[in-house]
């Protein structure tokens, strides 16, 4: 039943033919076409739908539409009619905004309180943002925005030199004001509406009835395998292919999609998808690596269940440990560990002659046309992939998801399509970090040297590959963590399951290797009698030294993290001493952790390019295709091209992500685009500047203008001005361009992983302090200080939040996130980080560059959150004497440990 209806919706009087109970977020984007409003959960969870009713934050996907009649409604387009409101340029001055689906649910609920509270405490804009999830920033800068929102501060002002300098983000202000595009925001006029049948089982066979009948029916299309007109297989690492796009009479996980529906948007969304006729026969499960596994072979083609095997081994480890004056050894058991992006996957395909335009949230849109092209049975020139504005990432949005669903639909009718994930099957079906359990043995001479290390790990990578073979391949290099270990055997199994898939997850495994690794590094400490911090200072690698993998290492900075922290850790020894004193029920504790982490591939080609180009008008165009999804990489390669041609940011244009027209930049994936994309563009920058130079034979120093039609060239006393309108332009339209690809040397591992796996190694330290009250087994952390190796800090302010935004979610990690499918799949069940569980955080930046890093640049998404964990974990063995041997540590657990 639809209603026509009137409401005042940012100060006009709107009239909307819905149903009273339709939500009102719904009305706002599908209506209205206020599309800032975001759509995280449907369920109140995740806050990003706040608007305001009567000035009160209310979450619109809860709001029938019916209830707010009478009401005044505020959008986040409200607040920027005009010009950015004072609190989003706050936002914007702190660089509060990272990937920013969050962004206008917390400009929102921020700007409730500060109507209600002019100068509020931070307890108080605490509690007011409380309701709204954010998974990249770690709400630091968000809070501090909030306070600050009177300040006249102008901090993104242009600095003298462009690398290095706190500049807010080029494309932080559209996301203040809700206009940035995310998947399921643009929408093709008359777009049919996707949804998928899921496998309800973990393994099992299907068969369709009346398929036809249910179609007519309802008025809706159904798509099967029957229907693909390519491969019906996929994979992230074409050699492991083996996910298919719809299940063929058996699936291998609960969520597997069998068939997709079709129809008008109004029929589709109503549909009870449980009447779709189909029968499903259950078979026995492999479920989980501890349960004597494996049961049976989930791919006919891997034996044992065994996917991948990883491996380094250097010297005797066996007569190292035998002859070590000390030994420690222990185990740890990981979980599933949610991505939890508040964006779920969503996009839309159309057609534009005979090539198919696929637009979506992804990390990886090369890897996405390839792919496509091969399930669609189509040359590669016929798929275009354009990235939408990508609500969070962290490795989740590597594979594909929607993609082929809307590219089959739109292939196969001719239509435009559109799709979006709900929360739960985007958690039921998206790839997680890959649970495992570990086993290590360090020992030690009573000096306090390191003299061997054994390490064995097996990964749950779930039915299908995914990013299992990386995980098991790179575990073994780090598990070592940053410490020179002249005797060292590590080895790694991605194992199948019917599980949930095991994919990219910030870190690759990493975190998991050293939540062990570094907490055994403590025990060690402990029983030689050494203080924790030099024990790791007298291990940690030096310049000149080699890695497990023998590979010569240079730039290397872990002792520097590790100094830069000593004053606090001193301090915090002393407090907690004080602290404990006074009561016998809750005892913080201090905790310090290291973590190293390789940019790029491991030990394979990594390539990037980037191409630079002078319209006749004088505008300088940057084709960037390195995805930001968050981390800042339309800023930092802006900055990078500034710094190699000599002129302000702000005469720099972005050509967004868009495989038919910007060159292929590679994945985001594994901190690489700083580094690998970084040069590309660096390089690709001073090719354009020798070229500018050459047109009248200045020198090296000389100083450039660009624009209305002209470029200037200033070499000391004498100038030049070049009329560009006369020039040719090139076959990209531009009158003077430059192209670069830059590939990190790197050389692939030999039987016993040595080699050379990463050309550059970004390292770090933190110290946390954590409060534990022994009755409850509860777990507060209070305080993290963090230091970090990044070779050179291109912007300071980008850097900061992404380490804030790596500890929120190690300390997730630590404490409270394990996904368990069939209970975990929203937002309320699986729990995040929230404002409320925030420490304060104290970031330094030590840079020691590296000599083939742009700038000496290093990566740092991955490095941001690998040490959280194991120091959490050590500051809980700190306060109460007992190590952690499961993850999450919750309270239940905590109690437990404490107990026995």
């Amino acid at each position: 039943m639809r209603l026509e209806k009137s409401i005042t919706v940012n100060g006009v009087r709107r009239v909307v033919k819905s149903h009273p109970g339709r939500r009102l977020s719904d009305v706002l984007r599908e209506e209205l076409g206020l599309k800032g409003t975001k759509v995280g959960c449907d369920a109140g969870d995740c806050g990003a739908c706040t608007v305001l009713v009567n000035g009160n934050p209310v979450c619109a996907c809860l709001t029938p539409v019916g209830q707010v009649g009478d009401a005044s409604v505020e959008t986040i387009e409200a607040l920027s009619q005009h010009e950015p409101s004072a609190l989003q340029q706050a936002f914007h001055r702190h660089g509060a905004a990272q990937c920013g689906i969050c962004t206008p649910g917390m400009v929102i609920a921020a700007e409730g309180l500060l109507r209600r509270v002019p100068n509020p405490s931070r307890k108080e804009v605490e509690d007011a943002l409380g309701g709204v999830l954010c998974r990249c920033t770690g709400y630091a800068k968000i809070i501090d925005a909030v306070l600050d929102v009177r300040s006249d501060d102008n901090r993104s002002a242009e600095a003298p030199s462009a690398v290095g300098a706190p500049l807010a983000r080029v494309d932080g202000l559209s996301k203040m004001v809700g206009q940035d595009l995310f998947g399921a925001d643009l929408v093709p006029d008359e777009a049919m509406y996707l949804r998928v049948i899921r496998a309800p089982i973990v393994a099992g066979t299907f068969e369709f009835g009346d398929v036809a009948g249910w179609e007519k029916r309802h008025q809706v299309r159904v798509f099967s395998a029957s229907d693909l007109t390519g491969r019906n297989r996929f994979g992230v690492l074409e050699e492991f292919a083996d996910q298919p796009v719809l299940a063929e009479q058996t699936v291998r996980m609960k969520g597997d999609p069998v068939a997709i529906v079709a129809g008008p948007k109004e029929i589709v969304e109503a549909l009870d998808l449980n009447t779709f006729p189909i029968a499903w026969g259950n078979h026995e499960a492999t479920v989980g690596i501890s349960s004597g596994q494996p049961v049976k072979n989930i791919h006919d083609d891997r034996e044992g269940n065994i996917l991948v095997s990883g491996r380094v081994e250097t010297g005797d480890v066996a007569e190292a440990l035998k002859n070590a004056d000390c030994v420690v050894e222990g185990e740890l058991q990981t979980a599933h560990v949610e991505h939890a992006y508040i964006e779920p996957e969503a996009g839309a395909a159309w057609m534009d002659g005979d090539v198919l335009v696929v637009r979506a949230c992804t990390q990886s849109p090369g890897m996405d046309r390839e792919s496509l092209a091969v399930v669609l049975g189509l040359a590669e020139e016929r798929v275009k992939i354009v990235p939408a504005v990508t609500g969070g990432g962290f490795g989740g949005k590597l594979d594909l998801s929607v993609q082929p669903f809307l590219g089959l639909v739109t292939l196969l009718t001719g239509e435009p399509t559109r799709m979006v994930f709900s929360r739960r099957e985007s958690m039921m079906t998206s790839p997680k970090r890959h649970p495992g359990r570990l086993r290590a043995k360090i020992g030690a001479n009573r000096d306090g040297k390191l003299v061997g290390m054994q390490f064995d790990a097996v990964f749950d990578t779930g039915a299908y590959s995914s990013w299992g073979p990386t995980v098991a391949v790179r575990v073994p290099v780090h598990a070592s963590g940053p410490y020179a270990v002249p005797a060292y055997h590590a080895t790694a199994k991605a194992l199948h399951t019917n599980g949930p898939i095991g994919g990219a997850f910030r870190g690759f495994g990493v975190p998991q290797a050293a939540a062990l690794q570094e907490t055994l590094l403590d025990e060690v400490a402990l029983k030689i009698g050494m203080d924790p911090i030099e024990f790791r200072i007298k291990n940690a690698l030096l310049d000149g030294e080699k890695s497990v993998c023998g590979q010569v290492l240079n730039g290397v900075g872990i002792t520097e993290c590790l100094t830069a922290l000593k004053p606090r850790w001193e301090a915090a020894l002393s407090e907690a001493k004080s602290l404990n004193a006074q009561s016998d029920v809750v005892k913080r504790g201090v905790g310090i952790a290291c973590g190293w982490y390789g940019c790029g591939n491991t030990g394979m080609s990594n390539p990037s390019t980037m191409r630079v180009g002078v319209t006749r008008a004088g505008q300088v165009m940057l084709h960037q295709g390195a995805v930001d999804i968050g981390q800042g990489s339309n800023t930092v390669m802006a900055q990078m091209l500034a710094e190699a041609l000599g002129v302000p940011v702000g005469e720099i244009e972005l050509v967004g992500a868009d495989t038919d027209v910007t060159p292929d930049a590679g994945k985001t994936s594994a901190s690489r685009q700083t580094f690998v994309s970084g040069q590309a563009v660096k390089t690709a920058g001073e090719i354009l500047r020798s070229k500018v130079l050459a047109l009248c034979n200045a020198g090296s120093g000389a100083k450039l203008g660009f624009g209305d039609g002209r470029i200037t060239i200033e070499d000391g006393a004498e100038s030049w001005s070049v009329n560009l309108t006369e020039l040719q332009t090139d076959e990209h339209g531009y009158v003077l361009s430059a192209e670069a690809t830059y590939d990190p040397p790197t050389s692939p591992l030999d039987e016993n992983g040595q080699g050379a796996p990463y050309a550059v190694y970004g390292y770090a330290a933190q110290l946390a302090e954590v409060d534990v009250d022994l009755r409850l087994g509860t777990v507060k952390v209070v305080r993290m200080e963090a230091s970090h190796d990044v070779g050179r800090v291109i912007n300071p302010m980008l850097a900061e939040g992404q380490v804030q935004g790596g500890i929120a979610q190690g300390l997730g990690m630590a404490l409270m996130e394990e996904y368990v499918s069939g209970k975990t799949d929203n937002l309320h069940d699986y729990l995040i980080p929230t404002t409320g569980d925030m420490p304060e955080i104290k970031t330094h930046f030590v840079e020691c560059a590296d000599p083939e890093g742009p700038y000496g640049a290093k990566g740092l998404g991955e490095h941001a959150l690998i040490p959280t964990t194991p120091a959490i974990l050590n500051a809980i063995r700190h306060a109460t004497g007992v190590r952690m041997t499961q993850l999450p540590a919750r309270p239940d657990r905590v109690r437990a440990a404490l107990r026995r």
